[in-house]
């Protein structure tokens, strides 16, 4: 269980698309160099966000992104969905069998519920957080969460 430099990434090129005020789209190239990626990579995970319709593209010389949806309205949960899936799939047993071909504990395994409830946990909380509360400072965010949820204040960073 862990989170690939893809979703790290692909979140952080979409809070840029979040953040953006422009009236025109934000471009390949200014999400690339704001969060120091090649043009490939962040057009990789852009595809991939278009794909979930988390973002609309416009083509073009003046072409780029913007979001689907209000910032509000888009999880962090929906974007890691859209770039990974889950921490814990269904495959991750089945990568660690040890040296047999099955793993040993097919059936009531106490450690696949701990992961399972791991990920819940992470679920819960991911599902709660938008990009409009990602837009805050990263103590008000931390407090925020600690604080198990709470209906956020009016002002968003």
């Amino acid at each position: 269980m862990q989170l690939l430099a893809q979703e790290e990434y692909g979140l952080r090129c979409l809070l840029q698309v979040a953040q953006h005020r422009g009236e025109a789209p934000l471009s390949i190239q200014t999400v690339a160099e704001s969060e120091g990626l090649s043009p490939e990579y962040a057009a990789k995970l852009m595809r991939a966000l278009r794909k979930a319709d988390l973002v609309v593209s416009t083509r073009g010389s003046a072409g780029g992104y913007r979001l689907a949806r209000p910032a509000a309205d888009i999880t962090a949960w929906e974007v890691i969905g859209a770039l990974g899936g889950s921490f814990f799939g269904d495959e991750f047993c089945e990568s660690h069998p040890g040296q047999l071909r099955d793993c040993v504990h097919s059936t009531a395994c106490s450690i696949r519920g701990l992961w399972r409830s791991v990920e819940g946990a992470v679920r819960s909380v991911l599902e709660r957080v938008t990009l409009a509360e990602l837009m805050r400072e990263e103590n008000d965010l931390v407090r925020w969460i600690g604080a198990a949820g709470e209906t956020p204040p009016a002002e968003v960073r």
